[in-house]
């Protein structure tokens, strides 16, 4: 998945950002509102981490801004106050949920995961499909009686290509999904995911199937 930190502290964002990216998620970090409005219109975003005292401005009302204009994408609210509140206010404001600072990043992690599994529609950290059993929480895949680990960004593209079997995703799609701006993606890293994919999931009735100059889809064998 990929996330926007918003977040001027640079100790919590380095701390934050390489606490997700450990998990496969791409992390963008913005200092200021400014530069979230600048990765917002470069790139879609699963999820927003939104600091609320920043340098140039409210994070409630940069909220606000993006509920009033459409957007859809969850926000977790990260604040220093405890009261319920502002809390409160937050939530109405159209947050996701918040954290309150200082956190511990197990919290973080689970408030995560919690708010994207709500956008999905999905209650249980598994899914069943075609033959195997993808558990989100523990990171394995399980085909028969086999149960399988999953590496980071294995994990998180079997998330994207299960979130709408049969949809086709192409290569930019995917890349723009798993990787941050700072990062260096080669040519074939995507090929090289679905590769590895492909062989977690042998011996199930899933098929991981390239559309050649399309994309890739999960299909049903």
């Amino acid at each position: 998945m990929r996330f926007l930190l918003v977040e001027d502290s640079d100790e919590l964002a380095q701390a934050v950002a390489s606490g997700l990216a450990l998990e496969g998620h791409a992390v963008d970090r913005a200092a200021t509102l400014g530069e979230a409005d600048d990765y917002l219109e470069s790139a879609p975003y699963d999820l927003i981490l939104l600091d609320i005292s920043l340098p140039d401005g409210d994070g409630r009302d940069f909220l606000t801004r993006q509920r009033r204009a459409g957007a859809s994408t969850p926000v977790i609210m990260m604040t220093a106050s405890a009261s319920v509140t502002d809390r409160v206010a937050t939530l109405d404001q159209g947050a996701d949920d918040y954290i309150t600072k200082p956190f511990d990043f197990a919290e973080l992690q689970a408030r995560c995961r919690a708010v994207l599994r709500r956008q999905s529609g999905v209650a249980d950290s598994r899914r069943h499909f075609s033959g195997f059993t993808f558990d989100a929480l523990g990171a394995t895949v399980t085909v028969g009686d086999e149960v399988r680990e999953l590496r980071a960004r294995e994990l998180r593209l079997l998330e994207i290509l299960l979130s709408r079997p049969g949809q086709t995703y192409s290569k930019p799609h995917l890349i723009d999904r798993l990787f941050s701006f700072d990062e260096e993606v080669s040519d074939n890293a995507i090929e090289v995911y679905i590769g590895r994919l492909r062989r977690k999931l042998e011996g199930s009735g899933a098929r991981l199937e390239t559309l050649r100059g399309v994309g890739y889809r999960l299909i049903p064998e």
